[in-house]
């Protein structure tokens, strides 16, 4: 399973370049996470998104102003991604510590018959 986590949400004072006006525009700032039975993991990736709600449309980087450009520098300092690293559920613990002791008594086995 997936989900998306928003990291940085903000609103923006700029002219929207499709419909000028000043108050609809947000920037958004979103991460993906796998969840396994076993561990959860964030992708490395950042999903983007200016979206106008006053026009409903989604402004792509190719008709930004600078402004706009100038503002998107400033926000995107402002997300801090989750960590990437796989962080293993208490069942993948249970088959790692499982597995220990199936190693243990095996080899505590050979011990005992080659003794």
């Amino acid at each position: 399973m997936i989900t998306k986590h928003i990291l940085h949400q903000a609103r923006l004072h700029n002219n929207c370049p499709e419909c000028y006006d000043t108050e609809g525009l947000e920037f958004t700032f979103t991460q993906e996470e796998k969840h396994s039975k076993f561990y959860n993991q964030a992708s490395k990736n950042i999903d983007e998104k200016l979206y106008c709600h006053t026009c409903k449309n989604t402004i792509y980087p190719v008709t930004w102003t600078d402004d706009i450009e100038r503002v998107y520098q400033y926000h995107k300092k402002q997300v801090h991604p989750k960590s990437t690293v796989k962080q293993l559920k208490s069942v993948s613990y249970i088959f790692i510590l499982a597995g220990i002791v199936a190693l243990a008594a095996i080899v505590s086995l050979i011990w005992n018959i080659n003794a």
